[in-house]
């Protein structure tokens, strides 16, 4: 089964994963801004570089966020515009599970707290462990704040699950508040998210119930608001 895997929390990333095979091919664009513009091109270049076509993927995995609003929006509609010409599955997952599950192969036992950018001096958090060798229990969280105040519940509540292992853009932009545990990645690699994915359909297979929806997570509203209604002249 091949999983188209797409992400756009930060950046661009593509993947294209074989549940048998693992990552056949993955590329990624660090440009913040040219989601529009680079992801269509990944796509291509990932298919390309594993001798496939569209009409070899089998679903397409999409990374929910949290992100900013516009990057988060092109990688899901992109997402679910290749699974509706297709007539495939589009299935979605949180991007922050995608990274505490790096994490988790990196070290099985331990609490995950991982932290976003969400720019404007905050941070997105959550706080994960495993569960099994491809998917992640949330434990709490998304959320949303200054990274002082977000870290430190985070961190204060996992203090009685050792070893805590912290990971993410976030804590690379706020080192001083909470760095980063050493080696950890920082980036989502959309590999990861076939896999999570693959994993969540086997537990829906037996009956658990599963997140899987494409509904992204802003946790805050857009900095763009609609014009309101002309008010008029008396």
């Amino acid at each position: 089964m091949r999983t188209l895997c797409i992400d756009t929390s930060a950046g661009s990333a593509v993947a294209l994963h074989d549940t048998e095979a693992g990552v056949l091919a993955r590329a990624r664009s660090a440009d913040h801004r040219g989601h529009a513009e680079r992801l269509s091109a990944l796509v291509v270049e990932v298919l390309e570089a594993a001798g496939l076509t569209t009409a070899d993927v089998d679903r397409v995995a999409v990374g929910t966020g949290p992100a900013p609003f516009t990057g988060l929006r092109v990688g899901i509609v992109t997402a679910l515009a290749l699974g509706r010409a297709r007539g495939i599955p589009v299935h979605g997952v949180s991007s922050l599970d995608v990274l505490a599950r790096q994490v988790l192969d990196l070290e099985p036992d331990a609490t995950v707290v991982v932290l976003g950018d969400a720019r404007r001096k905050e941070v997105y958090s959550a706080r994960y462990r495993a569960l099994g060798a491809d998917d992640v229990e949330l434990l709490d969280g998304p959320r949303v704040g200054p990274a002082a105040d977000v870290a430190g519940d985070a961190l204060g509540a996992a203090v009685d699950q050792p070893p805590v292992v912290v990971a993410g853009a976030g804590a690379v932009l706020y080192a001083d508040v909470v760095p980063p545990t050493p080696g950890t990645p920082d980036e989502v690699d959309p590999g990861v998210l076939g896999r999570i994915v693959a994993a969540r359909l086997a537990r829906a297979d037996a009956g658990e119930d599963v997140a899987l929806g494409t509904e992204p997570l802003y946790l805050r509203r857009p900095d763009v608001s609609p014009a309101g209604a002309r008010k008029r002249a008396s």
